[in-house]
């Protein structure tokens, strides 16, 4: 194989029929009987970043794969029609055609999960992308604190999901899980869940204000049994975000209510989450956690801004043997 072929990307590595999370009623006996055992779950985080080494053609196709798991990202309070269309464009041709052409990969066409936007947004985003497949996810629900009257929150998602949002991204309400009121908890969430229709629904814990591992791992079964379709670590606003020992907490209930449901939970680490030897490692933690079927972007998702122009640029260094300036692999 020459040096500029990237492997192929193995499209369809599991044929396991997806079963999309219907929700259950909320079983507080579970809930309550999940534990976590912090200090080996940090163990364990701690090792996986050595225990794979994933070098050339093999490296390119991993993060050739991981693109297509990006939700690419912009929330900013200066957004603007024309930034949130440059994110689309790149979105639609993540890598420059040059690069693309090099590395004999336009047959893939590859592109980016999803473009993440703020509601007034949205239909920006949907008339940028209508010509492909692209969904648009939208945050929801007083994002990022979700403290806004629960009426307005449901309201909120509604809207964004009549002006063509595929995707919604909620937030919970933190205090439901610090108080332990798990039953607040299950009825927000249920209650959003309707409110998005046949719209996905993920939903973000803000890991980093939940205290303890144990109230992560609680808090995720409890959404799954309200019927989210993802389960998200953080808004990318908080001062700690997407940990590998809350990702590895988080997998594992997904693997828990899979197997004592049949339903598939798909997930989603976003913030802090920049370069692509970052992916590599949360790329190898689903792989070994829950299998190949988990990874295909309908049920893995990187919430990020930056991490596909450091991708990009690992790619140029794998097709010519030098690292490009960053400024060469911007959004738009």
């Amino acid at each position: 194989m020459p040096k500029n072929k990237a492997v192929n990307m193995n499209k369809s590595v599991n044929s396991t029929k997806l079963l999309r999370n219907l929700g259950s009623e909320l079983d507080l006996d579970w809930v309550l009987s999940t534990q976590a055992n912090t200090s080996a779950i940090e163990r364990r985080a701690n090792n996986i970043g050595t225990r794979r080494s994933i070098k050339k053609q093999y490296q390119a196709a991993w993060l050739l794969k991981a693109i297509t798991f990006i939700d690419l990202t912009t929330l900013s309070g200066d957004d603007t029609e024309r930034r949130v269309e440059r994110l689309c464009a790149k979105g639609k041709k993540p890598i420059s055609k040059e690069l693309t052409t090099e590395l004999g990969i336009n047959e893939l066409d590859i592109k980016v999960g999803a473009i993440c936007v703020y509601h007034e947004m949205v239909k920006t985003a949907v008339k940028a992308l209508r010509d492909t497949n692209i969904p648009v996810a939208a945050v929801s629900t007083g994002f990022p604190a979700g403290l806004s009257p629960l009426n307005l929150r449901i309201k909120e998602i509604k809207e964004s999901v009549r002006v063509g949002a595929a995707e919604i991204d909620i937030v919970i309400s933190r205090r439901h899980v610090l108080n332990g009121n798990w039953t607040a908890l299950f009825k927000e969430v249920q209650s959003f869940k309707e409110a998005c229709g046949n719209s996905h629904m993920k939903a973000i814990l803000a890991t980093g204000e939940l205290a303890t591992l144990r109230n992560v791992a609680r808090a995720s079964i409890v959404c799954m049994m309200a019927g989210a379709n993802f389960i998200k670590t953080s808004t990318g606003k908080e001062d700690i975000n997407s940990t590998l020992p809350v990702t590895l907490t988080m997998l594992r209930q997904i693997r828990d209510y899979y197997e004592k449901t049949g339903y598939h939970v798909g997930y989603k680490p976003a913030g802090g989450i920049s370069k692509a030897k970052d992916a590599l490692v949360y790329l190898s933690l689903v792989k070994d956690e829950l299998g190949d079927r988990w990874l295909n972007p309908d049920l893995f998702r990187f919430g990020a801004s930056s991490l596909l122009g450091d991708i990009e640029r690992q790619l140029d260094h794998f097709n010519t043997g030098h690292y490009s300036a960053n400024f060469r692999h911007g959004m738009g």
